[in-house]
C-alpha cells in the first residue's frame, strides 16, 4: 500500500491505517539501503541559504532590475484576451529576473508534495520559515525524479536550484538537484490543524515545533528575552557567574527541595531552591555586581504559573539597597520589551499593561488599607491579627505570627489588583529573613515584590550583612522547621562566617524569567515558555 501523495496527502489516516503506513516508509528505507541509496550514511549538506535569505535576496534583486517595468494593465479585458497579456508579461520578467539567478543551497524537512506527471510542487520548511520548490523530471534526471516521487511528507532533503516568481507570483526554488538527507519513519500530524491535543505537544515537543509556528516563534522570542536581558545587564557592568545546583543546605527561599544521595561521598544532598547564598559569597568576595541565570528546583505543585524545575535570575549589586533594586527592575523591564517587541506595551490574555509609565510603588500595609479595609498600623499585637483575620475570612495557622498574617491578607485581598507594574515594598520581618529591617520601624524590612497581571514577577531586598542578626533569623527558621515546616530555612555556618569577613551594603533582587516570558508571549501557561515542562511520565509499553 502505498501512502498517498496527491493533493489529498495532508489528511491525518485513519487510525487503522496508521500501521500500514508506518510499514510502507520502513520498507521505503529497506529499498534506498538496498540500492545503496541510505539517507542516514550522509554526514554533512552545505546550505548556503534559509528560506527566508531566498525571499528576502529575490524581493530585493526584483525591486533593482525590474524597477522602470510598470505591470501589463488588463482590467476590464476579458479574460481570453487577459490571459495571454499576463503570460508575456510573466515571461518578459522571468527572462530579466533568470538571467541573473539566485543560486541556492537549502535544507529542511517536506512538509507536502503535490505530484503532476513530470513535475511537482512542494513545500520545505527550515528554522526561518518555509518556501515552495519546483521539481521537474526533465531538470534532475528520471531516476531522481523516480526516487522524489517516493518521498514522504517528514523527509528532511536538501535541494540546490535558483530562485524564481511562479505566474502565480510564489516565489519558489527551480529545483536542479535534491538529495534525501533523513527519512521520516513516522507520520506528522495533519498539516491544517497543526499538533492540537495538548498532553502530546508538551510529550512531543519536537513534532509541536514543527507543526505550529506560532509555538516556534515563542521560544525564539524567549531566547531573544534572555539576550536582551544579558545585553542590559553587560552594559550595566554585571558579570555573569555560576554557582552549584547540588548544596548541602537548600536556602534563600521559602520551599521544599527536592533531596537526592552523593555516593562517592556518602552524603545527602539537595537541588537548589534559590541562587541567594552563593551570589552572596562573591559579593563578600569582591565581585560587586554578579548575577546567573540558571534552573532552580523545589517539588511544589504543577499549575499554570508553577513548574517543579524553572529559570530564575538573580542579581547582586555592592553599595545599594532595595531602591537601587527598583530603579534597576523598572529600567530592564522597559528594556527588554523594546528590544524584543519594538513597544513598551505589552497585551496579556487581552489586558495591556504599561511599562512605559513609571511603575507604582507602594507599602504592603497601605496596599491592604487600600483593598482590604485594614490599617495594620491599628494591629498591635498577635491576637489584634488573629481576631480581623477571623472577622475577614482570611485562614491561619497557629504558627502564623503577626507579621505572617498581614502577608496573608495581601494575597487573599490585594494580589488580584495588580495589572499595571507595580512595587509591593516594606514587607513584615517575619516572612524576609534574609532582609535588612527598616531603621525606624524593626517589625518591616526593606524589601520589594514587582506585580504584573496580578502575579508576582520578582522579589528583592536590600540584604541583612549583619552576621549577628542573621545568625538570629536562622535560628528562627530552624524552629519552625522543628515544627514541622518543610520550606524553613537551615542554618548556614559557611553562609554566616562569610557574613562574618564582611559583606557591604548591598542589594539583590530574583525574577521569574518564565513567568516574564509567559507575559511577552502571550502564553497562558508556564508550559507554554518550557521547551520540556515536566510531566507525569507514561506507562512503558508491554
Amino acid at each position: 500500500m502505498a501512502e498517498n501523495q496527491n493533493k489529498n496527502n495532508n489528511e491525518q489516516p485513519k487510525e487503522q491505517d496508521i500501521n500500514q503506513l508506518l510499514k510502507v516508509r520502513r520498507e521505503k528505507l529497506a529499498e534506498l539501503q538496498a540500492a545503496g541509496k541510505d539517507p542516514f550514511v550522509i554526514t554533512k549538506y552545505d546550505v548556503t541559504h534559509h528560506t527566508s535569505d531566498c525571499v528576502a535576496l529575490y524581493e530585493k534583486l526584483e525591486s533593482e532590475l525590474l524597477a522602470d517595468r510598470t505591470p501589463v494593465d488588463v482590467t476590464g479585458l476579458p479574460e481570453e484576451e487577459a490571459r495571454p497579456l499576463r503570460k508575456k508579461d510573466y515571461e518578459e520578467r522571468r527572462a530579466i529576473m533568470d538571467a541573473s539567478p539566485i543560486e541556492v543551497s537549502v535544507a529542511g524537512r517536506l512538509m507536502s508534495k503535490r505530484i503532476m506527471g513530470k513535475a511537482s510542487f512542494s513545500n520545505i520548511q527550515d528554522k526561518s520559515g518555509n518556501i515552495q520548490i519546483y521539481v521537474a523530471r526533465d531538470n534532475i534526471g528520471e531516476e531522481n525524479y523516480a526516487d522524489y516521487k517516493k518521498y514522504d511528507v517528514g523527509d528532511i532533503v536538501g535541494i540546490k536550484g535558483y530562485v524564481f516568481r511562479t505566474m502565480t507570483g510564489e516565489i519558489s526554488i527551480h529545483v536542479n538537484e535534491v538529495t534525501l538527507l533523513t527519512k521520516s519513519l513516522q507520520i506528522l500530524p495533519e498539516k491544517y490543524h497543526g499538533l492540537t491535543n495538548t498532553d502530546m505537544r508538551y510529550r512531543q515537543r519536537y513534532t509541536d515545533l514543527i507543526m505550529n509556528a506560532d509555538v516556534k516563534d515563542t521560544f525564539i522570542k524567549r531566547s531573544k528575552i534572555i539576550a536582551a536581558i544579558r545585553k542590559f545587564l553587560a552594559g550595566k557592568d554585571f558579570m555573569e557567574v555560576e554557582t552549584p545546583m547540588l548544596v548541602s543546605n537548600a536556602g534563600g527561599a521559602a520551599a521544599r527541595p527536592f533531596e537526592t544521595h552523593f555516593n562517592a561521598l556518602g552524603e545527602d544532598l539537595k537541588l537548589r531552591i534559590s541562587l541567594e547564598l552563593y551570589l552572596k559569597r562573591l559579593i563578600v568576595g569582591g565581585l560587586e555586581r554578579v548575577y546567573e541565570i540558571g534552573r532552580v528546583f523545589r517539588n511544589e505543585g504543577l499549575d499554570t504559573r508553577h513548574n517543579p524545575e524553572f529559570t530564575l535570575m538573580e542579581l547582586y549589586q555592592a553599595y545599594t539597597d532595595y531602591n537601587g533594586m527598583m530603579d534597576l527592575t523598572e529600567e530592564m523591564y522597559r528594556y527588554i520589551a523594546q528590544e524584543v517587541l519594538g513597544t513598551t506595551t505589552i497585551t496579556y490574555q487581552g489586558v495591556e499593561m504599561d511599562l512605559g509609565k513609571p511603575f507604582e510603588r507602594i507599602t504592603m500595609v497601605d496596599a491592604v488599607k487600600k483593598y482590604a479595609g485594614v490599617d495594620w498600623n491599628d494591629i498591635k499585637t498577635l491576637e489584634d491579627a488573629r481576631k480581623i483575620a477571623d472577622e475577614k475570612h482570611v485562614e491561619y495557622e497557629d504558627r502564623h505570627k503577626k507579621g505572617d498574617i498581614l502577608n496573608l491578607f495581601f494575597e487573599e485581598y490585594v494580589e488580584e489588583h495588580l495589572i499595571q507594574p507595580t512595587f509591593v515594598m516594606d514587607h513584615p520581618i517575619e516572612i524576609s529573613p534574609l532582609t535588612k529591617k527598616k531603621p525606624e520601624n524593626p517589625e518591616y524590612v526593606e524589601r520589594f515584590e514587582m506585580f504584573m497581571n496580578g502575579w508576582e514577577m520578582c522579589n528583592a531586598y536590600s540584604e541583612l550583612n549583619d552576621p549577628i542578626d542573621q545568625r538570629e533569623r536562622f535560628a528562627e527558621q530552624d524552629k519552625l522547621a522543628d515544627a514541622g515546616d518543610e520550606e524553613a530555612n537551615h542554618t548556614d555556618e559557611d553562609f554566616l562566617n562569610a557574613l562574618e569577613i564582611g559583606m557591604p551594603p548591598t542589594g539583590g533582587i530574583g525574577y521569574g524569567i518564565d513567568r516574564l516570558c509567559m507575559l511577552m508571549t502571550d502564553s497562558p501557561a508556564i508550559r507554554d515558555v518550557l521547551l520540556f515542562p515536566t510531566l507525569k511520565s507514561q506507562p512503558s509499553k508491554s
